[in-house]
């Protein structure tokens, strides 16, 4: 089997290439020809663009690099036309993805979507193409099924695939003195940085998070930074301030830590899921923000608290996001025994209510299944 398989996103490439090694397990032949990043091309994936190269964030962002946006998604309906792939396979990425969906089914592909587009927070019309043009969606989040039932339309709930990350992970987990003696660290409580993936997010989050290091002398700050930037661009939004990075090792940083500042994304989800207590930061643009208070309909932006539907993990957004607020949150969950404790508890209940493991394996079998019926 041939597959066309985009994610715009870091945590899109890590779910997509879970996916890519699931298939592979049951398909041996099959071939992925994908837009992505570098955990999709480990498993064999080309690699058409980079996630890096296709990202944006923010309705005004999104205007800026229109002519971008819509070039690639026409190189990328002629790329599908001339490598004629047996089923296309979408990730998240919904303003992309949507209109390629549309393009496939019309012109007699199969249309795969892993991981809904949030379609319950806004934009609900969408769902009425996701109905049209693609033959299977499958959802990781426990709502999703119901919310799609409202308008007629089965989903497959599969479970979230973090957990599979985080079960492959029990194996390799060292001690904190490894940690810390392997990375230069100290042996101070580790309270944990997730200023974001996208350059827009870091340049807004990282400086007010790092800010609040000197106000914590008993604990080092170290932040959770990706590949898609150095080191150095990191270190140039936390001046002076003693604060470490660490590069691709978000994980063995959250296995380690106290206590995070996170910013809203995926990345909310993965600090719970190992039971690390947080606070939960989303700051904007202006406009986009304006815009996105007027269209999105959810009580909270966080995935802890939508998916547990109460306020589990705090949320400061916008100028609610500042370093005095951030100091009295970070204080909670660090000094506030019980604070901490009713937030680890209910951090524990979330695992339960995602669901069993073995998301990319079900989506697998599932994909393989109706294609060769």
């Amino acid at each position: 089997m041939k597959f066309y398989i985009i994610a715009g996103e870091a945590s899109g490439d890590l779910h997509a290439s879970n996916l890519i090694r699931e298939i592979k397990s049951l398909d041996g032949n099959s071939q992925f020809r994908c837009w992505g990043g570098d955990l999709m091309k480990e498993q064999d994936g080309e690699i058409v663009r980079h996630y890096k190269d296709i990202a944006f964030m923010g309705f005004t962002e999104v205007v800026m690099n229109l002519r971008t946006i819509l070039k690639n998604i026409e190189f990328c309906k002629r790329d599908i036309f001339e490598h004629k792939p047996d089923a296309i396979i979408l990730v998240d990425y919904p303003g992309f993805n949507l209109r390629i969906a549309e393009f496939a089914k019309l012109n007699g592909l199969k249309v795969f979507y892993y991981i809904s587009p949030q379609v319950w927070a806004w934009k609900k019309s969408r769902v009425h193409k996701i109905k049209k043009y693609v033959d299977k969606m499958f959802v990781i989040l426990p709502f999703e099924k119901s919310f799609y039932k409202q308008f007629d339309y089965d989903v497959h709930f599969v479970g979230h695939p973090l957990l599979d990350a985080l079960e492959k992970r029990k194996n390799n987990i060292v001690s904190f003195n490894e940690f810390t003696k392997a990375n230069t660290l100290s042996d101070k409580p580790i309270i944990a940085i997730l200023p974001g993936s996208r350059s827009q997010e870091i340049e807004k989050m990282l400086p007010v998070m790092a800010e609040m290091s000197p106000h914590f002398p008993n604990h080092q700050f170290v932040v959770a930074g990706t590949s898609m930037h150095t080191r150095e661009f990191y270190l140039s939004y936390i001046g002076e301030i003693n604060v470490k990075v660490l590069v691709n090792k978000t994980y063995e940083l959250l296995e380690q830590s106290f206590a995070a500042m996170v910013t809203s994304g995926t990345a909310t989800l993965e600090t719970a899921l190992f039971g690390v207590p947080e606070v939960v930061g989303y700051k904007g643009g202006m406009i986009s923000y304006q815009i996105a208070k007027r269209l999105v309909k959810v009580d909270y932006i966080s995935l802890v608290n939508l998916i547990m539907e109460k306020e589990v993990v705090k949320e400061l957004i916008q100028n609610d996001f500042n370093s005095i607020n951030l100091k009295s949150e970070l204080n909670k969950i660090i000094y506030d025994e019980s604070h901490r404790t009713k937030m680890i508890s209910e951090l524990n209940l979330l695992k339960e209510k995602l669901g069993g493991k073995g998301a990319s394996k079900k989506t697998a079998e599932q994909i393989l299944k109706m294609l060769n019926t």
